[in-house]
């Protein structure tokens, strides 16, 4: 038997036309077809919706009742065809997307701004949080996309992961500091340093990779915005960790050095969806665009101590 909104056609053109021939002659069906499918929309309703009558057929006072129900099943349908053409054109829809905070200096921002050129129709929702939020989200399904991050050598289950980066750890210094022209820091080298970090613990922070070998940090002060950081080392009140996908925003009083990976593993950065899922056309348009966002991200600005380490793809 034919869907029921295939039935609702018939039934609309043999209603226009009057006729089931004619209206099997406009479809392009048999008119033993249009009868049957007549037929089975009667047998549905449980009442007859047309008079046969000598010359075509006529609506009954139950056909003119579904009339104009058809008619709205008609318009819906329609709709729906053109939402979801928008939807494979990428035309319309709505792509919702999560990141964590460094990763909204530069990398996403770029990514978006291509994103919006290329297709205008698209509305993007995005939420800035931590990627355990975040990953949580993705298996909710309350997100379609994530940029997240992890230690090396920590795994990150639940999401799909696309790798988009390795992300190198950089020591924000003030201006003067005895280290500000170093090309390269140990971090056995600011054991008597005082920190600004993210939390008072130190598993909590950027530095959690380095406590495994007995590196451990005197934290002074709890600031978690990253140009609030930046602002208490220019005021020299600490040093901090910057990943280098926040670089992009250093203010120019500060300086950056880089740490030696061996006490300071890269992080890695993912995109990440929801696992089994299959991706809709925004989606794979927008990993696309972040990948190539990751590949040719901006450098640091000036005062930098040295050039930045090669991304590994």
């Amino acid at each position: 038997m034919p869907e029921p909104h295939g039935l609702y056609e018939v039934f609309l053109r043999v209603a226009r036309d009057g006729s089931f021939t004619a209206a099997a002659r406009s479809l392009g069906y048999t008119q033993s077809a249009v009868s049957r499918q007549v037929q089975a929309l009667e047998e549905e309703w449980g009442t007859a919706l047309f008079d046969r009558l000598p010359r075509g057929v006529r609506l009954t006072e139950a056909g003119r009742v579904l009339l104009p129900h058809a008619e709205g099943v008609r318009e819906r349908l329609r709709a729906a065809r053109a939402e979801l053409a928008a939807l494979r054109s990428l035309g319309g829809g709505t792509l919702r997307i999560g990141a964590f905070a460094a990763a909204n200096v530069s990398l996403v921002p770029r990514a978006l701004a291509a994103f919006g050129e290329r297709y205008p129709g698209v509305t993007v929702v995005h939420s800035e949080g931590p990627t355990a939020k975040h990953a949580a989200l993705l298996a909710e399904g309350g997100l379609d996309l994530a940029v997240l991050s992890t230690p090396a050598g920590i795994a990150l289950p639940g999401p799909e992961l696309y790798h988009l980066l390795d992300e190198p750890m950089h020591v924000a210094l003030p201006r003067g500091h005895r280290f500000a022209e170093r090309a390269v820091l140990r971090l056995p080298e600011l054991a008597d340093e005082d920190w600004i970090e993210g939390d008072v613990r130190p598993e909590q922070t950027l530095l959690a990779p380095a406590l495994a070998a007995g590196f451990l940090p005197r934290v002074a002060f709890r600031v978690n915005d990253w140009t609030a950081k930046q602002g208490f080392v220019a005021a020299g009140l600490g040093i901090t960790v910057l990943p280098e996908l926040a670089a992009g925003a250093v203010r120019p009083d500060i300086v950056l050095v880089p740490v030696d990976p061996a006490d300071l593993p890269c992080r890695k950065v993912y995109a990440g969806t929801p696992r089994g899922l299959r991706h809709s056309p925004a989606v794979g348009a927008f990993l696309s665009l972040l990948r190539s966002a990751a590949a040719g991200r901006t450098e640091p600005a000036a005062g930098t101590a040295s050039a930045r380490p090669t991304t590994r793809q």
